[in-house]
């Protein structure tokens, strides 16, 4: 798998992944995917071969979305897949989908894309009670503002410099 040269993107370590996705396999099998700020799209991919029927790909950069169009192709996942090469919050009114399963989100870190996202996400109709956003986000990000947007925080998961947190809607 391709990842674009240069510090535009942090792609996800291998033990990471890993541990991300043995979390989400219950939630996978046949689930529509949203991959926000996709980098090389190894999120995406990932999701895809371990059973979602359909994965968006959202990447504004050049480099990182010609790397997700030659990663898709590679594994010959195109009919799948759902390129969108756009700023992330300018691509959700793109999704057309009536539930987004899971979300995604691996923003720049200490740039506030995580609020901005978030509070974006909470206005789309395809954000249902059911559906699982997951953010990636520096280890000492804070996540007390989601309450006031509607959400909750379902679990965190801490590493070493990062997070993962895992966020759904309250209903």
């Amino acid at each position: 798998m391709k990842t674009p040269e240069g510090m535009d993107t942090r792609p996800t370590t291998d033990r990471i992944k890993e541990t991300l996705f043995n979390m989400l396999q219950p939630y996978l099998p046949d689930c529509i995917f949203l991959d926000l700020f996709s980098g090389s799209g190894q999120i995406g991919i990932e999701a895809l071969s371990r059973g979602a029927r359909h994965a968006y790909f959202v990447e504004n950069g050049a480099k990182a979305f010609a790397c997700i169009q030659q990663n898709v192709k590679f594994t010959g996942l195109e009919d799948k897949a759902v390129l969108i090469r756009q700023d992330a919050l300018g691509a959700l009114a793109a999704v057309h989908e009536k539930e987004a399963d899971i979300i995604f989100l691996d923003p720049p870190y200490g740039m506030g894309y995580e609020e901005k996202m978030l509070r974006a996400l909470a206005k789309m109709p395809y954000v249902t009670g059911d559906s699982l956003i997951v953010t990636e986000a520096a280890l000492g990000q804070d996540f007390s503002f989601v309450q006031e947007l509607g959400y909750r925080v379902e679990k965190t998961k801490n590493y070493k410099t990062n997070k993962h947190v895992f966020i759904k809607r309250q209903v």
